[in-house]
């Protein structure tokens, strides 16, 4: 009867997220101005005010979201909520792993947003605008896609960089690449290949300059022992080990979120409840897709911590 803790990545954010929070507990408050105090800069007003196109920026979004998920594990510790004492692990969907980790003090607060704004910024950096893309392929089987992926990209970059569960896999790379997979996938079919509308190529090799950044980044902050076991993106395996967690992370900017892999895992090792921490609940719809016999619950919002505290007392 074990429980697991995922939190969301980018995609979740939404103008406004955490503000309840923030009201409700001073705690959760604090989460944001340790952020803000981080990064230098006023991100709570983007997150709480808008505008929606400039939080969705990846810079912006990875830390806001960061900041949502860590205010609500705080609101729960301030009522007496140990995630050592109740939750066997933890996982996060992309940006969302640097979230699980500073939730069970691998790296602070602050070094968890000065991370990811740098990871945002490299991530953006890492290949000029307008080439590379991804794309969404909905209801086509994995070796498929994969065979579309290598017949397209001939020299190029394309590869599936999430696999989300559900039937839905998202490919990234070079755009000329990513566009003739989607229609080599329609060809094979697909029941949707879409287009997304992203700043860069995320999860791909093209992304290897980013992986060099955060490599360095990485080395430069203080790592802890996580109190829970962190399921990785790249691995689906636990660690607490902060080298060897270092390292997978360094190897998720390049490599697949294995999102259907790591839910699958969890049913296999006992985990029958899993709480999405943290904005939306886009992470609890793909659950329930994989594996039907795992609860979900979601926080992020005043009334679901009370909610959770109930249910994990």
């Amino acid at each position: 009867m074990a429980i697991a803790f995922t939190f969301p990545g980018q995609g979740s954010q939404a103008v406004g997220m955490g503000r309840d929070l923030a009201d409700a507990f001073p705690e959760a408050r604090q989460i944001f101005q340790e952020v803000d105090d981080a990064l230098g800069e006023n991100l709570s007003k983007l997150i709480w005010e808008g505008p929606e196109e400039t939080l969705t920026l990846t810079a912006n979004a990875q830390p806001a979201l960061m900041a949502v998920s860590l205010a609500a594990i705080r609101a729960l510790e301030a009522r007496g909520f140990s995630l050592k004492d109740k939750v066997a692990y933890v996982a996060g969907h992309s940006l969302g792993e640097y979230s699980a980790l500073a939730a069970a003090g691998f790296v602070s607060v602050g070094d968890a947003a000065r991370l990811l704004r740098i990871r945002g910024n490299a991530m953006q950096a890492a290949v000029p605008a307008g080439e590379g893309a991804m794309a969404a392929i909905i209801g086509l089987e994995q070796a498929d896609v994969e065979a579309a992926c290598a017949e397209a990209a001939t020299g190029s970059v394309c590869q599936i960089a999430n696999d989300n569960g559900g039937g839905q896999l998202v490919i990234s790379g070079a755009r000329a690449a990513v566009e003739l997979a989607a229609k080599l996938c329609t060809e094979k079919g697909a029941k949707r290949a879409l287009m997304l509308q992203v700043s860069a190529p995320f999860h791909s090799a093209l992304m290897a300059p980013a992986a060099d950044v955060m490599r360095e980044a990485l080395a430069g902050v203080t790592k802890n022992a996580p109190v829970v076991p962190v399921v990785s993106n790249v691995s689906v395996t636990p660690s607490n080990d902060p080298d060897e967690i270092a390292r997978r992370l360094v190897q998720q900017v390049t490599g697949r979120v294995r999102w259907r892999e790591t839910v699958e895992w969890f049913g296999q090792n006992g985990v029958t409840t899993l709480y999405e921490v943290g904005a939306g609940k886009v992470l609890s719809g793909l659950a329930r897709r994989i594996n039907r016999d795992i609860a979900t619950n979601a926080i992020g919002t005043s009334a679901d911590v009370e909610a959770a505290l109930a249910l994990l007392a």
